[in-house]
């Protein structure tokens, strides 16, 4: 994907995935192409360009989400998801607000090795096939010096010709199912339990790592076939042509100037002091821990100190009990845009049932396909379908789009559970076997709560 689209462009792009919410799209895409903007600008100026971060504020089911990460992908940008919520849990060992960012870091330092992997794909498997050949054939030893160097050229061409021969069958997969004795290394390492305050991540050292280092390397032989062999080994080839240290730098650079943090649940850290109610951690004190890293300060991993300036945050909440203005000023302050998403209606359901490149009905009719039946669902199914989700979520919970998958999943219950014993070919879902599953449970209010 090109990662200088224009706002439109990427508008476009997000229209693929996501149904409606057109402000949100194009603030997300303005800010986005605010990170190449800022990039093309002078070194001196382009220190003090903030990223404008954002707040998405709408129900449950409406997308929030999915934008943000369809923008991560879009950016090829390092991307990470956190829940506000969770740091507000009194005995939630090991997350601090840092762990945020040294996540985004981990995630960045798995995508560029990832990558880079992908780039040396081809001398990996080049090299991963020479020792799967010397383990099948090892070079025959040489003959003794006394001998006649006519019949040591015979041997080397014999052994030559077996070796090409060899070649073409691994080429081929005629070898796959034989097996191979290889030598992995053994990962065990004693086990240390470390409590601070802070939790592991606080101390920023990898113990693995550390200890790997001091003891001797023990290696165990394991029996594969010539198929995981070679997966095997073309992985560990392709570990060894990529440079870590060229790797961590870019994966750095990654994060501090295009890496997206999506913080979910902001509103339940909302809210007057004192309101908190049951044993939370002060949600004001919350928000005084999340600041500094938005505002933009230095945070320790164990690949170095990272700077968060440059990070886009994007924030989410239903604010239904709260609203945005309830956050301190300060942290109010950090997300000067804001975008409030609209709930969903009866035309985007049935808009979100067909439209959409990952459409549910799409997914559906790839599942049946597996099992030989060919799936079909006519407009006014598909109509009926929505008109129930929307009824469902006036009159009970609003969930938003995440209401057709609970439909879907029990209007096609006993078709995914037959199918495997019976033939069935072709099945088409109409209005009135809509109706007919769907009934009683839609009728019945007790059960529709429990099981919709």
């Amino acid at each position: 994907m090109d990662k200088h689209l224009t706002p439109r462009q990427i508008v476009q792009e997000l229209d693929k995935y996501i149904i409606g919410q057109d402000q949100a799209k194009k603030m997300v895409a303005i800010a986005l192409r605010n990170r190449w903007r800022r990039q093309a600008v002078s070194d001196e100026l382009r220190a003090e360009i903030m990223p404008n971060n954002i707040i998405l504020i709408g129900p449950t089911g409406v997308g929030k989400t999915e934008i943000a990460r369809r923008l991560a992908n879009l950016a090829g940008a390092p991307f990470v998801k956190v829940e506000a919520s969770k740091f507000t849990e009194v005995g939630y060992v090991g997350r601090d607000v840092e762990s945020m960012i040294r996540d985004l870091v981990e995630l960045s330092v798995q995508m560029v090795r990832r990558e880079k992997a992908e780039t040396v794909q081809a001398k990996a498997e080049e090299l991963a096939e020479e020792r799967i050949i010397e383990l099948l054939l090892p070079r025959a030893k040489r003959t003794r010096a006394t001998d006649p160097p006519m019949e040591e050229s015979l041997v080397e061409e014999k052994y030559q010709r077996t070796l090409e021969k060899l070649r073409k069958q691994l080429h081929d997969g005629l070898l796959d199912t034989r097996t191979v004795d290889i030598e992995i290394p053994s990962n065990r390492f004693p086990v240390m339990e470390i409590f601070t305050p802070q939790g592991m991540e606080e101390l920023g050292v990898n113990f693995q790592e550390m200890f790997s280092g001091m003891m001797p390397k023990k290696k165990k032989i394991r029996k594969l076939t010539i198929a995981e062999a070679k997966k095997y080994l073309i992985q560990e080839e392709a570990a060894k042509l990529v440079d870590m240290d060229e790797v961590v730098v870019e994966a750095m650079d990654r994060v501090e100037n295009s890496g997206i943090v999506f913080i979910d649940e902001i509103d339940k850290i909302a809210g007057p002091e004192g309101q908190t109610t049951g044993p939370d951690v002060s949600r004001e004190g919350v928000q005084r821990d999340i600041l500094p890293i938005v505002e933009g300060s230095n945070v320790s991993t164990k690949y170095g100190m990272v700077k968060t300036d440059h990070i886009l945050f994007i924030a989410a909440g239903a604010f239904h009990s709260s609203k945005p203005s309830d956050l301190i000023p300060e942290l109010q302050g950090r997300f000067p845009i804001r975008v409030e998403l609209d709930s969903l209606n009866e035309k985007d359901f049935v808009r979100i049932l067909k439209e959409p490149k990952n459409a549910l009905l799409k997914q559906y009719v790839a599942l049946m396909e597996t099992e030989g039946v060919t799936i079909s669902f006519d407009a006014a199914a598909i109509e009926e379908i929505a008109r129930l989700a929307a009824q469902v979520n006036e009159s009970t919970e609003n969930i938003g789009a995440r209401r057709l998958h609970t439909l879907m999943s029990n209007l096609l219950e006993d078709i995914m559970f037959n199918v495997p014993d019976e033939k069935m070919g072709k099945v088409k879902i109409t209005k009135s076997k809509v109706q007919a599953t769907l009934k009683e449970i839609i009728e019945d209010e007790d059960l529709r709560r429990y099981i919709l």
